[in-house]
């Protein structure tokens, strides 16, 4: 059997996990061929690929980003090639295609098997928003890359006598900003899912400074939002793959909470660490188990689906269930995080 995979979308923290782990499990135990397509879906339809064997993956379980290479395609591009799904199939000749990304990523594949290609999806995202599977992978790290930001900022905070404002990723859902808060012991949290007042932020500072605690850590997603009439904040343009241009709410905040308290506010945009560097123990592990399975699943001949975990069990769902909704924050989620800022 001839087994294409492709990374596509960001890029994330295990990737190259899930790449060796299909290489490995598809040469060693059924002797299969594997191609990487580079640049994601770009590579898929220009026929750019080259073979993987064990020397090409070897070493790479630590390595951050993909050795593949990955990009974003326009909607409008993707559309026409499904069209013309058997020549897709047929310009590679593979006989499965294992696509690893998030929820955009995964909404390809879906169109991909919907027009008749063998696809077995393996989901990733940092944002941990994919609603099929307990947890992706890049998660974890980011979170640790977050919450160690915020441990070493609260040094330099208290002897500024200032307050941070960490912005995290997270355009829709919040679970990087809740987790890594908690983590790092942030003394506010905002989340795209509940919009904020800036006033709770303030009055939240001015009474740490009244009980001699002079300085305040908040932790904000980017897709965060203030709550109508409360601060001046716009909503962002569409770009040309359908994702909101954010404005930058991590610095408008500070601004913000400057303004009002007369204090010094400082943002501190993570950005892009949080997604690069070397995956964690518990993300290679994920990433190892999901490209195992994803290979297992050609082989059953179980396409149109994807891996995903569910309590500590790797399941196969399928692909028009894990895009149906993004998985958001509850409610009783943020009130636990509540009860220790």
């Amino acid at each position: 059997m001839r087994i294409g995979v492709l990374t596509a979308g960001g890029d994330c923290p295990g990737l190259n996990a899930v790449i060796r782990s299909v290489v490995h499990r598809a040469v060693t135990h059924y002797g299969d061929e594997v191609i990487g397509f580079e640049d994601g879906y770009a590579g898929l339809l220009d026929g750019r690929y080259r073979p993987l064997d064990l020397n090409a993956v070897s070493g790479i379980l630590a390595r951050g980003g993909t050795i593949l290479g990955s990009s974003r395609l326009e909607r409008d591009r993707f559309a026409a090639a499904c069209d013309n799904a058997k020549e897709l199939v047929e310009k590679s000749g593979f006989d499965a295609l294992v696509p690893i990304g998030g929820e955009g990523t995964l909404t390809a594949a879906r169109m991909l098997s919907d027009a008749g290609v063998p696809v077995v999806g393996v989901p990733k995202t940092i944002d941990n928003d994919i609603s099929s599977t307990d947890r992706t992978f890049g998660f974890d790290t980011a979170v640790g890359v977050a919450t160690e930001a915020m441990d070493r900022l609260k040094t330099t905070a208290e002897s500024h006598q200032r307050v941070m404002v960490v912005e995290v990723m997270g355009r829709h859902a919040g679970w990087i900003a809740l987790e890594s808060g908690m983590a790092g012991g942030a003394h506010g949290i905002c989340l795209p899912e509940r919009p904020f007042d800036p006033a709770d932020l303030v009055k939240m500072v001015e009474e740490r400074f009244a009980r001699g605690k002079k300085f305040a850590v908040i932790c904000v997603a980017e897709g965060a939002h203030p709550a109508d009439g409360t601060m001046d904040y716009g909503k962002g343009e569409i770009d040309q793959f359908g994702h909101e241009r954010f404005q930058g709410i991590g610095t408008a905040l500070a601004y913000e909470l400057e303004r009002r308290l007369g204090k010094e506010a400082r943002p501190v945009i993570l950005g892009h660490v949080q997604r690069g560097g070397t995956p964690t123990a518990y993300d290679r592990v994920l990433a190892t188990r999901f490209g195992w399975h994803a290979v297992e699943a050609v082989h059953r001949g179980e396409f149109g689906n994807m891996t995903a975990l569910r309590g500590t069990d790797v399941k196969m769902v399928p692909l028009a269930e894990a895009v149906t909704r993004l998985k958001t924050v509850p409610a009783d989620r943020f009130r636990e995080a509540e009860s220790v800022f």
